[in-house]
């Protein structure tokens, strides 16, 4: 019995740490737009990684606003592995000192990171 009841908080404790290291939180707004979550450590990874790569930031006639699609001219990025697995789905373009993550099946903004 002492072995059973070790094994099972021992895979409790795996399986909580692997949750803790996810790196996003996908919900859908009432508008039904994705919302993305991301934890402090990657947004700091996020915002060391345009600096020290000198992204060159993107200029729009319109502003880009969470929520709504990037106009068809406006090249989107690759996003680096560094910045968490979770994120790999998406693009990003940097305009403005904010990097705005994209659907890019969309091209719908779905996160800002400032």
């Amino acid at each position: 019995m002492k072995k059973l009841m070790l094994a099972c908080a021992a895979t409790a404790l795996i399986s909580t740490g692997a949750m803790a290291q996810s790196t996003v939180v996908t919900t859908t707004t009432g508008t039904g737009h994705a919302a993305v979550q991301i934890e402090p450590e990657y947004r700091t990874k996020i915002r060391t990684y345009v600096t020290e790569h000198k992204v060159r930031p993107v200029e729009t006639r319109e502003k880009i606003v969470v929520g709504q699609p990037l106009p068809r001219e406006v090249e989107l990025e690759s996003v680096p592995a560094d910045w968490g697995p979770s994120l790999t789905k998406y693009r990003y373009v940097y305009s403005g000192e904010r990097v705005m993550l994209v659907d890019p099946s969309t091209r719908t903004v779905v996160q800002e990171i400032d």
